[in-house]
């Protein structure tokens, strides 16, 4: 950092500044640049500094609030401060060692008060203001602290990845149950829609078969003399009824069906048929 060229002169590098010695006690700081001394007044070069960003890495294993034991890896950006670099060259003889020293003092005093969630949140705040102050009195200038890692003991990050996924599970467990929810409730509306679409399609069927056949018997009353509503309405019942055995026989998938058959049955059918439509009429009015 310092190059002699002749007895009574030398050069100071760029980026680092000399401590000048007279009689083996300081005198002087020597700025880069070229410089005379005279060691026949007993002016020496004692040695040089370099005001250059250094990095420091530093391995801490201490534990948090909750009892979880956890190892730091710090990297430590430090320099010299060029006004007080006499500090720094009498005061440490191994900064690196000091400097280390103290991120071990101060992070263990402070970790163990955060609880591992604060810790990763505010990791590049956990010693920075406290080892400035420190480092301040012996001429260095903490830059930054970087927290390079966080390694937690190996059960606990098993432990903190299960409740993760445990959480995870959960939340996709509400997630599912609510679709289901939903599917059901849309599931059963559209079943009541298509019911009440059925019944009305039923109704108006119904109400077509009766309009159907009072339109019938009134025809059929006045184009055949001498009948009346009552026999009419017997003849469309039989007339049905043997219409609706054929279909039973053409399209059913049963192979037998047995069914009361006679002309009393088919009277007491019509009788039935009668009746219903006018509990149905009587009901309306």
């Amino acid at each position: 950092m310092v190059n002699a060229f002749f007895l009574f002169c030398g050069c100071v590098d760029q980026a680092s500044v000399a401590v000048v010695e007279k009689w083996g006690r300081f005198l002087r700081l020597a700025d880069p640049g070229l410089h005379f001394f005279n060691p026949f007044a007993g002016e020496c070069v004692a040695g040089a500094l370099t005001t250059r960003v250094q990095s420091l890495n530093v391995r801490v294993e201490t534990k948090t609030k909750d009892n979880v034991f956890v190892q730091l890896i710090c990297t430590i950006q430090y320099r010299v401060v060029k006004e007080n670099a006499d500090d720094a060259f009498y005061e440490l003889q191994n900064p690196q060692q000091q400097i280390q020293a103290y991120v071990f003092d101060v992070v263990r005093a402070i970790v163990p008060r955060m609880n591992l969630d604060d810790l990763f949140e505010q990791k590049n705040d956990v010693a920075k203001e406290e080892l400035e102050k420190v480092m301040a009195d012996y001429g260095y200038s903490i830059e930054h602290i970087l927290m390079v890692d966080i390694i937690p003991d190996a059960a606990v990050r098993k432990a903190m990845n299960d409740i993760n996924a445990a959480q995870r599970l959960q939340l996709a467990s509400v997630y599912k149950g609510e679709a289901e929810k939903i599917l059901m409730v849309k599931k059963a509306e559209a079943e009541a829609e298509a019911k009440y679409l059925s019944g009305v399609g039923i109704a108006k069927q119904r109400q077509a078969i009766t309009d159907g056949l009072r339109e019938n018997i009134l025809n059929f009353s006045h184009s055949v003399l001498g009948t009346s509503a009552k026999e009419v309405m017997d003849l469309i019942m039989v007339t049905q009824y043997f219409d609706t055995i054929k279909e039973l026989g053409d399209g059913s998938k049963n192979t037998t069906i047995f069914i009361p058959h006679g002309p009393g049955h088919v009277k007491d059918i019509s009788e039935q048929i009668r009746d219903g439509m006018m509990q149905a009429s009587s009901s309306n009015v």
